[in-house]
């Protein structure tokens, strides 16, 4: 392997080890947040933060349908934060 791939493969180790630890305190946050808006911004986070790690797998097996599946989850994300916020402070969804 040339110096580039090594450093690439070393990259990558470091960028899926600090992702995986920003989701891991996400986690920790949506459960002992101490009230809703800590909850929805750790569980809108964690949507964040698994988008990264499914971008990096997709640089690291050289797949482009993994960068198309993280659109559609961005979406699904945002969606779904702003209907749970929405409920949170509303109490209903759609009016």
């Amino acid at each position: 392997m040339t110096f580039a791939a090594d450093l690439m493969n070393i990259a990558l180790t470091i960028a899926f080890v600090v992702v995986a630890l920003s989701q891991i305190m996400s986690m920790v946050r949506l459960v002992i947040g101490p009230n809703t808006g800590d909850r929805i911004l750790a569980l809108d986070t964690m949507v964040v933060n698994a988008i990264g790690l499914i971008v990096l797998l997709g640089i690291a097996q050289g797949s482009r349908i993994y960068f198309e599946v993280s659109l559609i989850i961005a979406m699904l994300g945002f969606v779904s934060t702003v209907a749970y916020a929405r409920f949170v402070l509303r109490g209903d969804i759609i009016e």
